[in-house]
């Protein structure tokens, strides 16, 4: 990849995308079947609950549980089918068909609308399953194809942003033209097969996007074939433990969701435009969560937000119980969304709940990100298949637990504790498993807080392969501000005796940092450092020295050592110079000055830079070479 083209690229706002030929056809597509899917579903819904008696004898709470099942239940079945024709097809092709079958599936709804068939409805309930499951594989792994890597985050969360405010407002007008009596339904029954079309015209925009594995031989057993997606994907531990913290979030979603309109009448004592307003806000704030990824993460795949998100599911989980607590219901009859905005108490529970769209978006973003970028792309759609069934296996089991807990006299609020207590117990196992969301969690956090980074030239890390990174060394903090401005993780080679130290110690040991010491204090570490630094090397991973080898303690450059240029020897590897600019008189430096002036001087949000050089050939990574590049790129702002 050019650099000019890279510098260029790291540019592009997410909603520029919106402007381009690679994403804008094929947000609309996937935006219009989110809208129509929840349109007729809803209407469906509605109109079976507060009209069951002209269409069925079943009873509304069975109907208002049955069709969502009905919904899920392709995705069980059909999931793994779907991710290996994902694979095998190209994929606009792809596309354009499965919008040719949502036509015909809602002109089969129509026929049962106009005629008062609820058969030929049901049928269709569960034939838009089918057609969501098998463009879900499709809309994951178009993006890595279409997308480059730090267009991923906002890529993603303009998806998740148009899906839910797609479902939302599929919800409102569904919910909105049936309950106007008269003429609703049959503008339901055309208004579907009208958005249907507008999504099929959208599709034929999208751009040729080719198999990512055409000879693959389909195996059309979903059994046999499910239980293989999930033992391949679980072969990769990171892409495993997403693929199982983004079916988490549908279970707490699922949780908190299905209990809106019983909580909307019974704890709000509202109608059903209370229950509106609550889908809305909670849709708002995923959609506001997912938007902001892009910026909190500095346009690369930010996993550090993971941990963010899923403190702000637990803590926000946990108010809404005391939120609901605090309300101050109507004496008498129900009111309507402004008559609820209205009693004490409501404000802060629409907070809670918009909190908890933000941050949820906040968790689910990266993930998927992480996903398209650590799976083998030859795979990716089969293992958002596997992704796929998951959810909904945990979406069932979501049903489940509400059913037993409600069933054990638990109230719905109490029900909103305890999703966001074991949302807590949850992150802990997950982050003890893969230590690495935390540790980014903890490199980002101290980026946004306690400074504030610059990182020029970023495109000049390498996105992919084996490459040794060669900067000054000012302080303690060095390590974390790197870390933190890396896209990928980084083993760094460190002095043995900082592994000693408390917290920095846990954070470079979970890093897999590489410990070393000087020859005359233990040849033996430093020789086993050696070796370590070549495995990971030759396993295509990014290894970061300081070749000056101990702190600064004038603020200057030292002579770098003749270290890389034997890590370089037996390792042919590019060598990318980097510089710290703004860490010299940093609290965690060698300056001589006072510790409190020091604190003070610099003082909160205190300004940095990373400059990235451009990367030595191996043959010309001369430890003085490299000093004069590190020299050059740091200036004259220490």
């Amino acid at each position: 990849m050019s650099q000019s083209h890279h510098a260029q690229s790291s540019h592009v706002s997410q909603f520029k995308l919106l402007a381009q030929r690679r994403f804008a056809p094929f947000f609309w597509t996937q935006f219009l079947g989110a809208f129509n899917d929840n349109l007729f579903k809803t209407a469906l819904i509605v109109v079976l609950t507060f009209d069951a008696a002209s269409w069925t004898t079943l009873s509304p709470s069975m109907v208002t549980n049955l069709i969502p099942g009905l919904f899920i239940l392709p995705y069980v079945l059909f999931s793994a089918t779907s991710g290996q024709i994902a694979e095998k097809f190209e994929k606009s092709a792809l596309v354009r068909f499965v919008k040719w079958a949502e036509i015909a599936i809602m002109g089969i709804a129509a026929l049962g609308w106009m005629t008062h068939t609820l058969w030929l409805l049901v049928l269709a309930v569960f034939a838009m399953g089918t057609h969501s499951t098998l463009f879900g594989p499709v809309k994951y792994s178009y993006m890595p194809q279409q997308l480059k890597a730090e267009e991923l985050t906002g890529g993603n969360g303009m998806v998740e942003m148009g899906t839910f405010v797609g479902i939302l407002l599929g919800q409102v007008f569904g919910d909105v033209l049936v309950m106007h009596g008269g003429m609703g339904i049959p503008v339901v029954a055309a208004g579907t097969v009208g958005f249907a079309v507008l999504g099929l015209l959208a599709s034929y925009q999208i751009p040729v996007t080719p198999a990512s594995a055409p000879d693959l031989r389909i195996s059309w057993n979903p059994l046999m074939e499910t239980v293989r997606n999930l033992k391949y994907s679980s072969g990769n531990r990171t892409v495993f433990l997403s693929m199982l913290g983004n079916s988490w979030f549908w279970f707490y979603g699922a949780m908190v969701l299905a209990q809106f309109p019983v909580y909307a009448m019974n704890d709000l004592k509202g109608d059903h435009s209370v229950f509106v307003l609550l889908l809305t806000v909670f849709s708002l704030g995923i959609g506001v969560g997912s938007l902001l990824c892009e910026k909190l993460s500095g346009r690369k795949v930010e996993i550090g937000l993971v941990p963010f998100g899923s403190i702000g599911l637990t803590l926000f989980g946990i108010d809404l119980y005391f939120a609901s607590r605090g309300y101050g219901a109507p004496a008498a009859g129900t009111v309507d969304a402004l008559g609820m905005l209205a009693q004490p108490g409501s404000w802060r529970i629409l907070f809670d709940v918009v909190m908890i769209g933000v941050f949820g978006g906040f968790f689910i973003v990266p993930l998927f990100a992480l996903i398209q970028l650590r799976c083998d792309p030859r795979h990716l759609s089969r293992t958002i298949a596997g992704m796929n069934i998951l959810n909904a296996l945990f979406m069932v089991a979501a049903a489940g637990v509400a059913i037993l807990l409600l069933g054990q006299g638990l109230t719905i609020p109490e029900l909103f504790l305890a999703t966001a207590i074991m949302n807590g117990l949850v992150a802990v196992y997950i982050f003890s498993l893969v230590p690495e969301f935390l540790m980014r969690f903890l490199a980002w956090l101290l980026i946004h807080t306690v400074h504030k980074v610059k990182v020029i030239e970023p495109g000049r890390i390498p996105e992919e392969g084996a490459a040794v990174l060669v900067c000054n060394h000012v302080s303690y903090v060095d390590a974390v501000v790197i870390m933190a401005a890396s896209p990928r993780p980084i083993r760094f080679v460190m002095d043995h005796r900082i592994f000693k130290t408390p917290v920095l110690g846990w954070i470079f040991r979970t890093g897999k940092a590489i410990p070393i010491a000087p020859a005359k204090e233990d040849p033996w570490l430093l020789e086993k450092a050696y070796v370590d630094i070549a495995h990971a090397l030759h396993e295509g991973e990014l290894v970061c020295i300081f070749p000056e080898g101990r702190l600064t303690t004038t603020g200057e450059i030292n002579e770098f050592k003749g270290g890389i240029a034997k890590i370089v020897e037996r390792s042919h590897v590019p060598v990318i110079p980097m510089a710290l600019r703004g860490l010299w008189g940093h609290l965690l430096s060698r300056s001589k000055d006072n510790v409190f002036e020091r604190a003070f001087r610099k003082g909160l949000r205190s300004r940095l830079a990373l400059a990235v050089g451009q990367p030595v050939a191996p043959h010309a990574a001369t430890p003085e070479r490299l000093q004069q590049e590190v020299l050059a790129l740091r200036g004259e702002w220490k």
